[in-house]
Protein backbone atom coordinates (compact mmCIF):
# COMPACT_ATOMS: atom_id res chain seq x y z
CA UNK A 1 0.00 0.00 0.00
CA UNK A 2 2.69 2.30 1.14
CA UNK A 3 4.25 1.94 -2.69
CA UNK A 4 0.86 2.26 -4.22
CA UNK A 5 0.33 5.56 -2.37
CA UNK A 6 3.07 7.79 -4.11
CA UNK A 7 2.53 6.64 -7.57
CA UNK A 8 -1.45 6.85 -6.77
CA UNK A 9 -0.54 10.29 -6.06
CA UNK A 10 1.07 10.88 -8.52
CA UNK A 11 -1.48 10.13 -11.07
CA UNK A 12 -3.78 12.31 -9.33
CA UNK A 13 -1.63 15.52 -10.24
CA UNK A 14 -1.14 14.65 -13.52
CA UNK A 15 -4.81 13.93 -13.94
CA UNK A 16 -5.79 17.52 -12.19
CA UNK A 17 -3.55 19.15 -14.47
CA UNK A 18 -5.22 17.86 -17.63
CA UNK A 19 -8.46 19.73 -17.34
CA UNK A 20 -6.91 22.93 -17.64
CA UNK A 21 -4.42 21.58 -20.57
CA UNK A 22 -7.63 20.55 -22.49
CA UNK A 23 -9.40 24.24 -21.18
CA UNK A 24 -9.21 26.84 -24.46
CA UNK A 25 -9.31 29.39 -21.86
CA UNK A 26 -6.07 28.29 -20.58
CA UNK A 27 -2.65 30.05 -21.64
CA UNK A 28 -4.66 31.51 -24.38
CA UNK A 29 -2.48 33.12 -27.26
CA UNK A 30 -4.16 36.31 -29.71
CA UNK A 31 -2.21 36.61 -33.12
CA UNK A 32 -2.49 39.73 -34.12
CA UNK A 33 -1.55 39.81 -37.85
CA UNK A 34 0.55 43.06 -37.76
CA UNK A 35 3.86 44.74 -36.02
CA UNK A 36 3.24 45.80 -32.50
CA UNK A 37 1.33 48.84 -32.21
CA UNK A 38 -1.22 48.74 -34.59
CA UNK A 39 -4.64 48.19 -34.77
CA UNK A 40 -4.58 44.65 -34.24
CA UNK A 41 -1.87 44.80 -31.34
CA UNK A 42 -4.70 46.81 -29.58
CA UNK A 43 -7.51 44.47 -30.52
CA UNK A 44 -5.54 41.66 -28.93
CA UNK A 45 -4.78 44.10 -25.34
CA UNK A 46 -8.71 44.53 -25.54
CA UNK A 47 -9.77 40.84 -25.55
CA UNK A 48 -7.17 40.32 -22.81
CA UNK A 49 -8.23 42.78 -20.69
CA UNK A 50 -11.58 42.19 -21.32
CA UNK A 51 -11.52 38.40 -20.53
CA UNK A 52 -9.34 39.15 -17.39
CA UNK A 53 -12.17 41.62 -16.12
CA UNK A 54 -14.48 39.27 -16.41
CA UNK A 55 -12.12 36.50 -14.66
CA UNK A 56 -12.80 33.89 -17.69
CA UNK A 57 -9.15 33.89 -17.90
CA UNK A 58 -6.49 33.16 -15.28
CA UNK A 59 -3.32 33.97 -16.55
CA UNK A 60 -2.29 37.52 -19.26
CA UNK A 61 -3.47 36.54 -22.85
CA UNK A 62 0.56 36.38 -24.97
CA UNK A 63 -0.21 38.31 -28.21
CA UNK A 64 2.11 36.68 -30.96
CA UNK A 65 2.71 39.47 -33.78
CA UNK A 66 2.21 37.97 -37.30
CA UNK A 67 2.24 41.06 -39.55
CA UNK A 68 2.14 40.47 -43.79
CA UNK A 69 -0.99 41.30 -46.14
CA UNK A 70 -3.22 43.10 -43.78
CA UNK A 71 -3.88 38.73 -42.29
CA UNK A 72 -2.88 37.30 -44.95
CA UNK A 73 -0.07 35.68 -43.60
CA UNK A 74 -2.18 35.40 -40.08
CA UNK A 75 -4.91 33.31 -41.95
CA UNK A 76 -3.27 31.11 -44.08
CA UNK A 77 -0.69 29.69 -40.82
CA UNK A 78 -3.96 29.21 -38.70
CA UNK A 79 -5.55 27.30 -41.42
CA UNK A 80 -2.78 25.58 -42.64
CA UNK A 81 -0.38 25.08 -40.12
CA UNK A 82 -2.24 25.34 -36.76
CA UNK A 83 -5.70 24.76 -37.75
CA UNK A 84 -6.87 22.64 -34.61
CA UNK A 85 -5.53 24.58 -31.38
CA UNK A 86 -8.48 25.83 -29.25
CA UNK A 87 -6.80 28.26 -27.10
CA UNK A 88 -5.61 30.49 -30.36
CA UNK A 89 -7.53 33.22 -31.44
CA UNK A 90 -6.66 35.55 -34.60
CA UNK A 91 -7.52 39.70 -34.44
CA UNK A 92 -9.61 40.31 -37.99
CA UNK A 93 -10.65 43.93 -39.33
CA UNK A 94 -12.85 45.26 -41.86
CA UNK A 95 -9.52 45.41 -43.77
CA UNK A 96 -9.08 42.28 -43.52
CA UNK A 97 -12.38 41.47 -44.90
CA UNK A 98 -12.02 43.53 -48.05
CA UNK A 99 -8.72 41.83 -48.89
CA UNK A 100 -10.54 38.31 -48.27
CA UNK A 101 -12.84 39.38 -50.55
CA UNK A 102 -10.54 40.50 -53.14
CA UNK A 103 -8.86 37.18 -52.89
CA UNK A 104 -5.60 38.70 -51.66
CA UNK A 105 -5.79 35.81 -48.67
CA UNK A 106 -4.57 33.28 -51.62
CA UNK A 107 -6.99 29.74 -52.08
CA UNK A 108 -8.88 30.65 -48.54
CA UNK A 109 -11.79 32.46 -48.27
CA UNK A 110 -14.22 33.30 -45.81
CA UNK A 111 -15.53 29.62 -45.05
CA UNK A 112 -12.16 28.40 -44.00
CA UNK A 113 -12.10 29.12 -40.42
CA UNK A 114 -14.70 29.97 -37.49
CA UNK A 115 -15.74 33.40 -36.95
CA UNK A 116 -16.20 34.10 -32.73
CA UNK A 117 -16.68 37.78 -31.96
CA UNK A 118 -16.80 41.11 -33.14
CA UNK A 119 -15.80 43.37 -30.03
CA UNK A 120 -16.40 46.90 -31.94
CA UNK A 121 -15.67 49.30 -34.53
CA UNK A 122 -14.24 52.20 -36.23
CA UNK A 123 -15.55 54.13 -38.70
CA UNK A 124 -14.60 55.87 -41.81
CA UNK A 125 -14.46 59.46 -42.04
CA UNK A 126 -13.37 62.21 -44.45
CA UNK A 127 -11.15 64.39 -43.23
CA UNK A 128 -9.32 67.77 -44.33
CA UNK A 129 -6.83 70.22 -42.82
CA UNK A 130 -8.26 73.29 -40.01
CA UNK A 131 -8.09 75.96 -42.44
CA UNK A 132 -9.18 73.96 -45.25
CA UNK A 133 -11.99 75.73 -47.19
CA UNK A 134 -14.44 72.98 -47.14
CA UNK A 135 -16.65 72.55 -44.09
CA UNK A 136 -19.27 69.95 -45.94
CA UNK A 137 -19.16 67.57 -47.84
CA UNK A 138 -20.97 69.99 -50.54
CA UNK A 139 -17.80 71.76 -50.54
CA UNK A 140 -15.51 68.59 -51.25
CA UNK A 141 -17.95 68.06 -53.94
CA UNK A 142 -17.86 72.06 -55.16
CA UNK A 143 -14.31 71.97 -56.27
CA UNK A 144 -13.90 68.22 -57.57
CA UNK A 145 -16.33 69.42 -59.81
CA UNK A 146 -14.46 72.73 -60.84
CA UNK A 147 -10.56 71.74 -60.28
CA UNK A 148 -10.68 68.04 -60.03
CA UNK A 149 -6.50 68.09 -60.58
CA UNK A 150 -6.34 70.57 -57.20
CA UNK A 151 -7.96 67.85 -55.12
CA UNK A 152 -5.60 65.30 -53.59
CA UNK A 153 -6.93 62.36 -51.74
CA UNK A 154 -4.53 60.59 -49.27
CA UNK A 155 -4.62 57.14 -48.41
CA UNK A 156 -2.56 54.90 -45.54
CA UNK A 157 -2.92 51.94 -48.34
CA UNK A 158 -2.68 51.13 -52.14
CA UNK A 159 -5.71 51.03 -54.67
CA UNK A 160 -8.36 48.65 -53.35
CA UNK A 161 -7.31 48.88 -49.39
CA UNK A 162 -10.17 50.71 -47.15
CA UNK A 163 -8.83 54.18 -47.28
CA UNK A 164 -8.75 53.79 -51.04
CA UNK A 165 -12.72 52.17 -51.31
CA UNK A 166 -13.59 55.45 -48.76
CA UNK A 167 -12.57 58.11 -51.26
CA UNK A 168 -13.64 56.13 -54.04
CA UNK A 169 -17.45 56.06 -52.34
CA UNK A 170 -16.81 59.54 -51.65
CA UNK A 171 -16.19 60.68 -54.86
CA UNK A 172 -19.08 58.05 -55.94
CA UNK A 173 -21.59 59.31 -54.11
CA UNK A 174 -21.18 63.20 -55.20
CA UNK A 175 -21.14 61.67 -58.73
CA UNK A 176 -17.70 61.70 -59.84
CA UNK A 177 -16.07 59.53 -62.24
CA UNK A 178 -13.51 57.98 -58.68
CA UNK A 179 -11.05 56.93 -62.06
CA UNK A 180 -10.63 60.56 -62.21
CA UNK A 181 -9.12 61.71 -58.58
CA UNK A 182 -5.98 62.22 -58.15
CA UNK A 183 -4.78 59.88 -54.87
CA UNK A 184 -1.82 59.31 -53.09
CA UNK A 185 -1.04 55.94 -51.46
CA UNK A 186 0.95 56.21 -48.07
CA UNK A 187 2.58 53.22 -45.97
CA UNK A 188 -0.16 53.83 -43.08
CA UNK A 189 -2.77 56.30 -41.92
CA UNK A 190 -0.13 58.32 -39.87
CA UNK A 191 1.74 58.69 -42.95
CA UNK A 192 -1.01 60.42 -44.48
CA UNK A 193 -2.14 61.84 -41.55
CA UNK A 194 1.48 63.99 -41.76
CA UNK A 195 0.85 64.59 -45.43
CA UNK A 196 -2.50 66.27 -44.57
CA UNK A 197 -1.75 68.62 -42.44
CA UNK A 198 1.55 69.52 -44.19
CA UNK A 199 -0.77 70.54 -47.26
CA UNK A 200 0.87 67.48 -49.34
CA UNK A 201 -3.04 66.45 -50.24
CA UNK A 202 -6.04 67.83 -49.21
CA UNK A 203 -8.07 65.46 -48.26
CA UNK A 204 -7.97 62.40 -45.97
CA UNK A 205 -10.43 59.16 -45.69
CA UNK A 206 -9.44 57.99 -42.43
CA UNK A 207 -11.33 56.83 -39.26
CA UNK A 208 -13.44 58.63 -36.53
CA UNK A 209 -11.43 57.22 -33.84
CA UNK A 210 -7.88 58.21 -34.86
CA UNK A 211 -8.79 61.47 -36.03
CA UNK A 212 -10.38 62.09 -32.51
CA UNK A 213 -7.27 61.20 -30.86
CA UNK A 214 -5.12 63.10 -33.31
CA UNK A 215 -7.81 66.16 -33.07
CA UNK A 216 -7.27 66.04 -29.13
CA UNK A 217 -3.45 65.72 -29.18
CA UNK A 218 -3.79 69.36 -31.05
CA UNK A 219 -3.80 67.85 -34.70
CA UNK A 220 -4.57 70.81 -37.25
CA UNK A 221 -7.65 68.69 -38.75
CA UNK A 222 -11.26 68.79 -39.00
CA UNK A 223 -13.75 66.27 -39.48
CA UNK A 224 -16.09 66.90 -42.22
CA UNK A 225 -18.49 63.72 -42.25
CA UNK A 226 -18.52 60.09 -40.26
CA UNK A 227 -19.55 56.92 -42.34
CA UNK A 228 -22.40 55.66 -40.03
CA UNK A 229 -25.56 55.41 -39.88
CA UNK A 230 -26.16 57.67 -37.00
CA UNK A 231 -23.79 59.88 -35.31
CA UNK A 232 -20.97 58.93 -33.38
CA UNK A 233 -21.15 59.26 -29.23
CA UNK A 234 -18.96 61.28 -27.33
CA UNK A 235 -16.69 63.20 -28.85
CA UNK A 236 -17.68 63.16 -32.43
CA UNK A 237 -21.38 63.66 -31.52
CA UNK A 238 -21.16 66.92 -33.37
CA UNK A 239 -20.09 65.53 -36.56
CA UNK A 240 -22.46 64.72 -38.97
CA UNK A 241 -23.01 61.53 -40.91
CA UNK A 242 -22.35 61.61 -44.80
CA UNK A 243 -26.14 60.27 -45.44
CA UNK A 244 -27.25 63.40 -43.18
CA UNK A 245 -24.92 65.41 -45.95
CA UNK A 246 -27.02 63.52 -49.19
CA UNK A 247 -24.01 60.78 -49.69
CA UNK A 248 -24.96 57.47 -49.14
CA UNK A 249 -21.91 55.75 -47.49
CA UNK A 250 -22.00 53.46 -44.59
CA UNK A 251 -18.38 52.27 -44.12
CA UNK A 252 -17.80 50.12 -40.81
CA UNK A 253 -14.39 49.07 -39.72
CA UNK A 254 -15.40 45.63 -37.72
CA UNK A 255 -12.72 44.32 -35.46
CA UNK A 256 -12.85 40.99 -34.30
CA UNK A 257 -11.10 37.72 -33.66
CA UNK A 258 -11.75 33.76 -35.43
CA UNK A 259 -10.36 30.64 -34.77
CA UNK A 260 -8.95 27.68 -36.83
CA UNK A 261 -10.98 25.85 -38.92
CA UNK A 262 -10.48 21.71 -36.83
CA UNK A 263 -11.15 23.81 -33.34
CA UNK A 264 -14.05 21.71 -31.56
CA UNK A 265 -17.80 22.70 -31.38
CA UNK A 266 -16.94 22.66 -27.40
CA UNK A 267 -14.32 24.62 -27.67
CA UNK A 268 -15.82 27.10 -30.44
CA UNK A 269 -18.59 27.55 -28.22
CA UNK A 270 -16.51 28.35 -25.09
CA UNK A 271 -14.99 30.79 -26.88
CA UNK A 272 -18.20 32.56 -27.80
CA UNK A 273 -19.69 32.17 -24.78
CA UNK A 274 -16.72 34.07 -23.35
CA UNK A 275 -16.69 36.45 -25.05
CA UNK A 276 -20.55 37.07 -24.72
CA UNK A 277 -19.74 37.22 -21.07
CA UNK A 278 -17.35 39.52 -20.92
CA UNK A 279 -18.78 42.13 -23.58
CA UNK A 280 -22.08 42.18 -21.30
CA UNK A 281 -19.92 43.24 -17.85
CA UNK A 282 -20.68 45.98 -16.74
CA UNK A 283 -16.73 47.76 -17.22
CA UNK A 284 -16.59 46.01 -20.70
CA UNK A 285 -17.94 49.65 -22.21
CA UNK A 286 -15.00 51.82 -20.78
CA UNK A 287 -12.43 49.33 -22.28
CA UNK A 288 -13.75 49.56 -25.45
CA UNK A 289 -14.04 53.08 -25.56
CA UNK A 290 -10.18 53.65 -24.43
CA UNK A 291 -9.10 51.91 -27.49
CA UNK A 292 -11.44 54.39 -29.93
CA UNK A 293 -13.89 51.64 -30.50
CA UNK A 294 -17.90 52.12 -31.12
CA UNK A 295 -20.69 49.89 -30.14
CA UNK A 296 -20.66 46.64 -33.05
CA UNK A 297 -20.92 42.94 -31.21
CA UNK A 298 -21.87 39.74 -32.67
CA UNK A 299 -20.85 36.37 -31.88
CA UNK A 300 -21.34 33.16 -32.91
CA UNK A 301 -23.78 32.41 -35.68
CA UNK A 302 -24.83 35.48 -35.68
CA UNK A 303 -21.03 36.88 -36.70
CA UNK A 304 -20.62 34.39 -39.64
CA UNK A 305 -23.36 35.22 -41.42
CA UNK A 306 -22.58 38.63 -41.40
CA UNK A 307 -18.96 38.14 -42.19
CA UNK A 308 -20.09 36.20 -45.53
CA UNK A 309 -22.45 38.53 -46.39
CA UNK A 310 -20.10 41.11 -45.99
CA UNK A 311 -17.47 39.87 -48.14
CA UNK A 312 -19.91 38.90 -50.80
CA UNK A 313 -20.83 42.63 -50.92
CA UNK A 314 -17.02 43.48 -51.15
CA UNK A 315 -16.56 41.76 -54.17
CA UNK A 316 -19.35 43.19 -55.63
CA UNK A 317 -17.85 46.79 -54.32
CA UNK A 318 -14.80 45.87 -55.71
CA UNK A 319 -15.62 44.60 -59.52
CA UNK A 320 -18.01 47.84 -59.80
CA UNK A 321 -14.63 49.50 -59.17
CA UNK A 322 -12.39 47.55 -61.98
CA UNK A 323 -10.37 45.88 -59.25
CA UNK A 324 -8.57 42.41 -60.08
CA UNK A 325 -10.39 40.20 -57.88
CA UNK A 326 -9.27 36.48 -57.72
CA UNK A 327 -12.73 34.07 -58.19
CA UNK A 328 -13.31 31.78 -55.23
CA UNK A 329 -13.67 28.04 -55.89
Amino acid sequence: MKKFLPAFAGALGLLAALPAAANPLHKTECIAPAKPGGGFDLTCKLANSMLQDAKLIQDPMRTTFMPGGIGAVAYNSIVAQRPGEPNVIVAFSGGSLLNLAQGKFGRYNENDVRWVAAIGADYGAVLVKKDSPFNTLKDLEAALKKEPNKVIFGAGGTVGSQDWMKAALTARAAGLDYKGMRFVAFEGGGEAMTALMGGHVQVYAGDASEAAQQIEAGAPVKILAVMSDKRLPGKLASVPTAKEQGYDINWPIIRGFYVGPKVSDADYKTWVDAFNKAMAAPGYAQLREQRGLFPYTMTGAELDAFVKSSTQSYRKLAEQFNLNVTKQQ
